[in-house]
């Protein structure tokens, strides 16, 4: 996402680079450049033009002029602070203080609002600890309920559904007081899909909260449709005021206007972007961070945060000792890379860290290659994988029959792992692996 928008102010802000001061001229200059790059990214113009009119003002302005900054970094400080102010200028949370605190979600058909109703439901047990109860409320269209049985089972939380019962109202007011007899924390209320111009519908989901009263709103919305997203979000905000909107999505061919525009348009918070089919690909949205990728700084926040949430420091206590003793081997290789299979997607993951977005952009990263090289280990015995030196031609070629690749991907693979091995020894005298993982934790 945002990689056209990337580049596009990325040339708008190196001609800048070269300058002594910020004049009227070079700024004019790259004020018209951002302004196009934000149109062409799907943003409105009349936003685009007010946007670029306040970083033209700062840029112009006496005050900001530091001798000891360069005219291309201030100008890229100043593009920063008012995409940031742009997109809300920091992150909203969920009002949970109510018990049960009930959560209505609202949005399009086909925008995603079943599955990131999962996705809600992981995060609130997950990182929140509570007791959460998701419910179909979706009565038209076939198979919803199914949809959202199979989604509760897998992220492990209690669904509450009436197939014979067609009137949503009726279906939540009973999930809410089944909620209250059961002590659970959260109600996820998972309501059918419409359309602005469909009024029956509208005139539901407005009854719908009016009679639940719930305590979060969220209106989910598919990045990918732009401008008409934004569009959308302010009828649905008209007749149900919602309080905070879901980007859903986000890892496609987005341009980027809808997480630009939405909160200006509407005066209300992008809370939360899903990132991925995953029950687990779900972000608080942080404005400064996503200013930062936009403009290719990285997010490296968001990738300690990620990887803090899949670091054992037991297991990297022994794999440390293991690398020490030159004692690290294929079992030690296939935990650690499932741990970071676990971050998510690996182009993504490798796009936070500052300076490797750029380099990537051209690059296609599979994370099936991670399956080629998991196939090569489990097709090893237990006894070779615990002792890679017993790893002969002819194991070889028994292990590349195993897992259908040809010996030379098998011997490449044994041969980089050895290098990789050697390497991580030299390193770890030097190194303390666990304290660099705990120092990041602080």
């Amino acid at each position: 996402m945002f990689e056209s928008l990337n580049e596009k102010l990325s040339l708008a802000l190196k001609g800048l680079r070269g300058e002594r001061t910020l004049t009227e001229l070079n700024v004019a200059e790259s004020i018209k450049e951002i302004r196009r790059a934000l149109v062409a990214a799907d943003v409105n113009y009349k936003i685009a033009k007010e946007f670029t009119d306040k970083v033209k003002d700062k840029a112009l302005g006496t005050e900001n002029i530091l001798k000891s900054v360069k005219p291309g970094e201030l100008m890229v400080k100043i593009v920063m602070d008012e995409l940031v102010a742009l997109m809300g200028g920091q992150a909203e949370g969920l009002n949970l203080n109510a018990n049960p605190t009930i959560i209505l979600i609202s949005g399009l058909q086909g925008s995603g609002k079943t599955t990131f109703t999962g996705k809600l439901a992981n995060f609130l047990k997950t990182k929140k600890n509570k007791k959460v109860l998701v419910t179909a409320c979706d009565v038209y269209r076939p198979a919803a309920i199914d949809q959202l049985t199979v989604i509760a089972e897998q992220v492990g939380v209690q669904i509450f559904k009436d197939p014979e019962n067609k009137e949503p109202i009726i279906i939540a007011q009973q999930a809410v007081e089944f909620a209250k007899e059961n002590k659970f924390d959260v109600v996820i209320l998972d309501t059918a899909g419409r359309t602005s111009v469909d009024e029956d519908m509208m005139t539901e989901i407005s009854m719908l909260k009016s009679k639940i009263q719930p305590q979060e709103t969220l209106f989910v919305v598919d990045a990918m449709t732009g401008q008409d997203a934004v569009n959308t979000a302010e009828t649905f905000n008209a007749r149900i005021n919602f309080d905070g909107v879901v980007l859903s999505k986000m890892d496609g061919d987005t341009k980027g206007g809808a997480a630009l525009s939405i909160k200006y348009q509407t005066g209300k918070p992008i809370k939360f972007v899903s990132t991925g089919e995953k029950m687990d690909a779900l972000d608080i949205f942080y404005p400064d961070r996503m200013a930062q990728r936009i403009l290719g700084m990285g997010d490296i926040v968001s990738f300690v945060e990620k990887a803090q949430e899949q670091f054992d420091e037991k297991e990297a206590k022994k794999i440390e000792s293991r690398i020490k003793q030159n004692k690290f081997d294929f079992n030690d290789f296939l935990t650690q890379m499932q741990q970071i299979k676990k971050m998510g997607d690996l182009k993504s993951i490798m796009g936070m860290i500052p300076g490797v977005g750029n380099a990537l952009k051209n690059v296609n990263i599979d994370d099936n290659a991670f399956k080629k090289v998991e196939s090569i280990i489990q097709s090893m015995t237990p006894q070779e994988r615990s002792n890679p030196e017993l790893l002969n031609m002819s194991r070889k070629t028994r292990i590349a029959k195993g897992c259908g690749k040809n010996i030379h991907e098998v011997t490449a693979f044994i041969k980089q792992f050895d290098e990789m091995k050697k390497m991580m020894h030299m390193m770890s005298k030097g190194n303390n692996m666990a304290n660099m993982m705990r120092n990041l934790k602080r």
